[in-house]
Formats: structure tokens, sequence, C-alpha cells
């Protein structure tokens, strides 16, 4: 006789951190984590933003569904309070979303300082390599457990003004693929979200720029800028039984314009 059917974005019960989630896409997975079932950690480096968005989170879906942990992820001793303090309140970390990232340059690769790149290989790589590596342990012996970093279609494709955030961004594909390799036997599944030009905070220098926006727009199938909920879908996706068969990919969310000529 089989059992009651799996709902496939259900995720009640499940805890999930989000970094990089008191504003812009970090926000809006948080939100509709929260909506699926899932109790969620809000996390940026300033503490009264997080605050807020985890009692937004609160009031809508009930008291004690989020919490706020406030973490800058350059700090290792953040990044494990962060752990620490999700464990304490609700026992476990099921999903991990890796989405902070820096950016503190844009012009081309010979302009940039040894300081400026070292922060952005920093704040986007080793410190979600840092983070996942704190997280995993419990999730192999579980055997069970999705892992999500926010990487983006700069990680496909050359650009004259983001280079070495895009140089990152191509790295996480790949960190994604070498943990997926080696923790599928254990069912932890690490997969990334890959987004074009969505309106946040962290990308208004290019979409507040009105010539650079008809660039990334026009050639776009959808003709038209990326919003924080419409990536918000892809990362319940992967955190849920819906895409149990899915690891160490890159699922582009973008308008279409990687496909457009």
């Amino acid at each position: 006789m089989k059992g009651p059917p799996v709902e496939l974005f259900d995720l009640t019960g499940k805890t999930a951190v989000i970094t990089g989630s008191s504003r812009g896409i970090g926000k809006a997975i948080a939100e509709r984590m929260a909506e699926h079932g899932a109790n969620v950690v809000i996390s940026s480096r300033k503490p009264g933003p997080c605050d807020e968005v985890a009692s937004e989170i609160n009031a809508r879906f009930g008291e004690g569904r989020a919490i706020a942990v406030p973490a800058n992820i350059a700090s290792k001793e953040d990044l494990q309070r962060l752990v620490n303090e999700t464990r304490a309140a609700f026992g476990q970390i099921d999903v991990l979303v890796c989405n902070a990232a820096s950016n503190p340059y844009a012009g081309p690769m010979a302009g940039i300082s040894d300081e400026q790149f070292d922060k952005i290989l920093q704040n986007n790589v080793v410190s979600n390599h840092w983070l996942i590596q704190m997280v995993a342990p419990e999730m192999l012996e579980r055997k069970d457990g999705s892992i999500i970093i926010v990487s983006s279609i700069g990680g496909l494709r050359g650009n004259a003004l983001i280079g070495a955030y895009n140089i990152s961004k191509a790295a996480d594909m790949q960190l994604a693929r070498n943990l997926a390799v080696e923790w599928g036997p254990s069912n932890v599944r690490v997969n990334c979200i890959a987004p074009g030009l969505i309106k946040t905070d962290f990308a208004r220098y290019l979409w507040e720029n009105p010539e650079i926006l008809k660039v990334a727009t026009d050639p776009a199938p959808l003709r038209r800028i990326g919003m924080p909920d419409e990536i918000a879908g892809a990362a319940v996706y992967l955190a849920s039984p819906a895409s149990t068969y899915m690891t160490g990919q890159t699922l582009v969310v973008d308008g279409g314009i990687t496909i457009a000529w």
C-alpha cells in the first residue's frame, strides 16, 4: 500500500539558512520558503534589517517561523555562530542558501586592486566554502540536504565591466559541481541558480543606467529586467522534493538573455 503523496514543493518542518536575506533576492527566497512551510534564518551584516525581515515573516506566517542572526560572511567566527544559533533554535539545518555576495569594483580587469579582487573571491567563493563545510556534516549524516548557491549568468559569459565578479560566479558553479560529486552518494544535493539582471540594490548601478539597462534587456526574449521574487521560485524548487533528482546543476533564470542572438 502506498503512503500519502509527496507534496512536491512542501517545506513544512524544514529549516533554511539564507545569507544576504535582509533585502533583494535573499529576502524574496526567505519569504517564499516560509510561505511553503519552512523555518527561515535571516542573515546579513546589519542586525536592524535582519530583525525587520524576520518580524515581517513571523507576522505573516506565525511567531517563531523566522529568526535573525546577523553575520559577516568574511568572518569564519560569524558564520560558525550563524550555524550554532540556527541549530539551537531549530535543531538542524535542512537547506542552505549561499546568496550573499560582494562586488566592490566595476571596470577593466587591469584596473582592479589586489584588495578588491581578494574581497570578491573571499566573499563570493571562499566564504561559501566555509559555510557549506560547517553545515554539510549533519546533512551527510542524515543522508538528506539541499545546498543552493546563488551564482549569476556572469559566470557563463565574459563582460568588460564586471570581470572579477564573473570569475567568482563561475567558481561557484564549479564548487557546486565538485561538492555534488563528493556528496551525491550521501543524498546531499548542491546546485546553483544563475540569475540574469535583477532589480535589486546590489545591481542598482547596472539598471539605473538607461544605456546599460537597454543593452541588458533589449536582446532578451522577455525584454525586461527580472524581479527578486522571480528567483525565489527556483530556490523553492531546489530546496523541495520536486528537485530530488537534480544535483550539480546551474539553473539559469535570466529572461532568456543567454540564449538570444
